[in-house]
C-alpha cells in the first residue's frame, strides 16, 4: 500500500505494453512510466477526447465570434461569461472532488460538454447562428457561460484524481504526460479545426467536438471507482471555509497559488486574441491561426517530455524561471509582424507556458494534504476563471490601443513579477 491513503500500489504495475521481456517496452522508459498503469491509460484516453474538443474550440469559438462581430471587446465579454460561473462554482467543485467518487463527476461533465457543443452545431446548421441574424452571437456567450459552469464543477475532480491513480513519486511524470497529451492535441486539433472551417464551415467543427466528448465518456466509463471518501456531516460552505483556512496557513501552497494566479492572468489573454493576430497582424487566416496554435503545441510537447524525464529536484526554481522565459517570449511574439519569426516565438511561448503550468500543478499536488486536495485544486482551477477577467481587460485595451499592446503590456508585467519572485522568495527557489 502506498503511503498515501487509498492508493493500492498494484495499479501501477499494469500490463506491459509492447510485448514480452525481449521486446521494446514502455516499462523500460522512465519518461513514460505512468503509462504502465492501466487506470491512468483509461483516464488519459478520456482526457484526450476532452482536450481535443477544447483545443478545437479555441480556434472555432474565438474566430466565429470575431467574424460575427469584429469586436475584440465582445470576445472579451465571451471570456468573462466563461469566467463568472467557473469562479463561482469551482469552490463547490472542490468540495465535490473531496466528497464524491470522481469518476462520476468526469462522466457527467463530458455529457454536459457534448450537449453544449451539439446545441451550437444545430444552431449553425439551421442558420440561426449566422452573420445574417444580427445579435445571434448571444448563443456563443451563453454556451461559454454554461461551459464555464461545467468546468468549475468538474475540473477539480479531473485534476485531483491523478493523485488517486499514481504514487507521489510518479506525480510529476503523470502530470507532465497529461500536459504532453494536451499539447499534442494543441499541435493537431487547431490545424484540423482550421481545415474544417475552411472546407466545411464552423458547424463541422462543433459536430466533431461533440463526437470527441462522447469518446471521452466511453473511456471514463471503463475506469474503476477509486479514491472514494465518506461524506462528511458538515455543509459545503463549511468545507470551503476550511479549505481557505488550510491554504492561508500553508505558506508554500499559498505562494505557489498566488504566483500561478498572476502568471495565468497576465499570460493567457493572448489565446483568445490570437484570431486578431492571425487575421489582422499576420494576415494568415483560419489555417494560419491553426498553424500558430499547432506550433505552440509542438513547443509545449518538448517541455512536457523533458519534465516527464527529470528527477524530482529543483522544481521551485524551474517554475520561477519558466515565468521569466514565458514573459520574454510572449512579449517578443506580441510585437512581431513577421510570419516566420512569429512561428518560432509562439513555439517558445508553448515551452514556457507548459513548463510553468506543469511545475505549478506538480508542486501544489505534491505538498497538499490529501484531505484538502480537491478543494485546493478548485482554488488552482479558479485561476483559469480569473484569466478570463484578464482577457476581458486586455480586450478593452486591444479595442483602444491594438492587440499587440494588449498582449505585450501584460507580458512585460509578467517578466517583472517573475524576476521579483526569483529574488525575494527563497522559500520557493528551494522547493524540490
Amino acid at each position: 500500500m502506498d503511503k498515501r491513503a487509498g492508493k493500492p500500489m498494484e495499479v501501477t504495475t499494469g500490463s506491459e505494453i509492447g510485448g514480452g521481456r525481449g521486446t521494446v517496452s514502455l516499462r523500460n522508459l522512465k519518461t513514460f512510466n505512468s503509462f504502465k498503469n492501466r487506470i491512468y491509460r483509461l483516464y488519459y484516453g478520456g482526457m484526450l477526447g476532452q482536450m481535443a474538443s477544447m483545443n478545437m474550440q479555441q480556434i472555432a469559438g474565438g474566430l466565429l465570434l470575431k467574424r460575427l462581430t469584429g469586436s475584440p471587446a465582445i470576445v472579451g465579454v465571451m471570456s468573462l461569461a466563461n469566467a463568472i460561473p467557473m469562479l463561482t462554482l469551482s469552490l463547490f467543485g472542490g468540495v465535490i472532488a473531496d466528497r464524491v467518487e470522481k469518476k462520476y463527476v468526469l462522466l457527467i461533465g463530458q455529457v454536459a460538454f457534448a450537449l453544449v457543443s451539439l446545441a451550437i452545431a444545430i444552431a449553425l446548421t439551421t442558420g440561426y447562428l449566422s452573420p445574417e441574424r444580427s445579435g445571434s452571437w448571444w448563443i456563443l456567450i451563453v454556451s461559454s457561460a454554461l461551459q464555464g459552469g461545467v468546468m468549475g464543477l468538474a475540473m477539480p475532480s479531473r485534476q485531483a484524481i491523478i493523485n488517486d491513480i499514481v504514487s507521489g513519486e510518479e506525480l510529476m511524470n503523470a502530470i507532465s504526460l497529461n500536459f504532453m497529451g494536451m499539447n499534442a492535441l494543441q499541435l493537431l486539433a487547431p490545424a484540423l479545426a482550421g481545415f474544417l472551417i475552411d472546407a466545411f464551415d464552423f458547424k463541422a467543427v462543433y459536430y466533431t467536438m461533440t463526437g470527441l466528448y462522447i469518446i471521452a465518456v466511453v473511456f471514463f466509463t471503463f475506469m474503476p471507482r477509486i479514491g472514494i471518501k465518506a461524506t462528511p456531516r458538515v455543509t459545503a460552505l463549511v468545507e470551503i471555509r476550511e479549505g481557505f483556512n488550510y491554504v492561508w496557513h500553508e505558506k508554500t501552497i499559498r505562494l505557489v497559488l498566488f504566483l500561478s494566479f498572476i502568471a495565468v492572468i497576465l499570460s493567457m489573454p493572448y489565446t483568445m486574441l490570437m484570431p486578431f493576430f492571425a487575421d489582422d497582424i499576420l494576415q494568415v487566416g483560419a489555417r494560419g491561426l491553426g498553424i500558430l496554435m499547432s506550433v505552440s503545441g509542438a513547443g509545449a510537447i518538448i517541455a512536457s517530455i523533458t519534465l516527464a524525464s527529470l528527477p524530482n529536484r529543483k522544481r521551485g526554481i524551474m517554475m520561477l524561471a519558466a515565468g521569466v522565459f514565458l514573459g520574454i517570449t510572449l512579449t517578443s511574439f506580441a510585437f512581431s509582424t513577421l510570419w516566420p519569426l512569429s512561428l518560432g516565438l509562439i513555439a517558445l511561448v508553448g515551452v514556457g507556458g507548459t513548463a510553468r503550468m506543469t511545475l505549478t500543478n506538480t508542486l501544489v499536488q505534491y505538498y497538499v494534504d490529501d484531505n484538502y486536495r480537491g478543494r485546493v485544486m478548485s482554488f488552482f482551477m479558479m485561476q483559469f476563471g480569473l484569466s478570463s477577467f484578464g482577457t476581458f481587460v486586455s480586450g478593452l485595451i486591444a479595442q483602444a490601443f491594438g492587440v499587440q499592446w494588449a498582449v505585450g503590456s501584460f507580458a512585460i508585467v509578467l517578466i517583472l513579477v517573475s524576476i521579483l519572485a526569483l529574488i525575494l522568495l527563497p522559500q520557493l527557489r528551494k522547493l524540490d
